[in-house]
């Protein structure tokens, strides 16, 4: 009986570290897709085009020092430190976020076949109530088993489609700060520091959503509501993260470009008034 106990252990132990490298290569596949010569290519073209901008907005930055020097509203000291900063912000915009995202599914694959290996050896005194359990929910057909059995799948599914679309989502984000690299020189920082916490949430919301439905499976083998519960919660990471200031989406702010335009014509009319002068 003593071996039979520790081979099911055994058994389930090795059933959740290969669930986990399956959840890992799941959480890999979006950072799969910059390993693709297409998608390096359109990385590449919006690298260019953030130096692009960059350079036009040291210019423009320059005619801004110009025409607050007549007044003496200038302050060469900011304006050398903004281009520092732009100057480091186009040229990591592209590598930083991937080489992050990368590091969180490495560092949650990781995490994970610890708590798979963890399990299997220490995280059941007795294997006979989880092997019960789990031969119920296989044989008994009811309501309530077919209803854990559902919401189990709506779980995997639903981290399943948000793991694939992931990494297309990073690539918008590195598509889209490429023309902050336009308002960083002139001393506008709110859009990029808005940017960069995009990253940040999109690398802490793949992090823990496996790693709570890892836990969850764990969790479901003793008690397979409480399993589903930690799972469940997996789905709400991104809501939670936008609660504290951490958007996982890339949407589209219509004020903030509304503003960067009037701020765009301003500038432009301040020029061609000091050129004509």
């Amino acid at each position: 009986m003593f071996v039979f106990e520790w081979f099911m252990n055994w058994l389930y132990g090795e059933i959740m570290k290969f669930i986990q490298d399956f959840f890992t290569n799941m959480a890999s596949m979006g950072a799969d897709i910059f390993d693709l010569a297409w998608i390096q290519a359109v990385i590449h073209f919006f690298y260019l085009f953030g130096w692009a901008l960059y350079a036009v907005g040291l210019v423009v930055m320059m005619f801004e020092v110009g025409i607050g020097a007549q007044s003496g509203k200038s302050n060469l000291k900011e304006a050398g430190i903004n281009s520092i900063k732009g100057f480091l912000a186009v040229g990591m915009f592209t590598t930083v976020p991937i080489e992050l995202y990368k590091f969180t599914v490495t560092l949650q694959g990781t995490l994970g076949n610890a708590m798979s290996g963890l399990f299997g050896s220490t995280a059941f005194d007795s294997i006979d109530a989880l092997a019960y359990s789990s031969l119920d929910l296989l044989t008994a057909v009811n309501p309530i088993n077919l209803f854990f059995l559902i919401a189990l799948g709506y779980c995997v599914i639903k981290v399943f489609f948000a793991n694939i679309k992931r990494g297309g989502i990073l690539l918008i984000l590195i598509s889209v700060g490429s023309l902050h690299m336009f308002s960083i020189p002139r001393g506008y920082n709110d859009g990029f520091i808005g940017w960069c916490k995009q990253i940040i949430a999109l690398c802490i919301t793949a992090f823990l959503q496996m790693t709570l439905l890892t836990a969850g499976l764990i969790t479901f083998g003793s008690n397979m509501l409480l399993g589903l519960g930690i799972m469940l919660s997996a789905n709400e990471v991104p809501r939670i993260a936008d609660r504290f200031g951490l958007d996982t989406s890339a949407k589209f702010n219509i004020m903030s470009t509304y503003y960067a335009t009037q701020a765009a014509i301003n500038t432009t009319k301040a020029i061609m008034k000091a050129v004509k002068k």
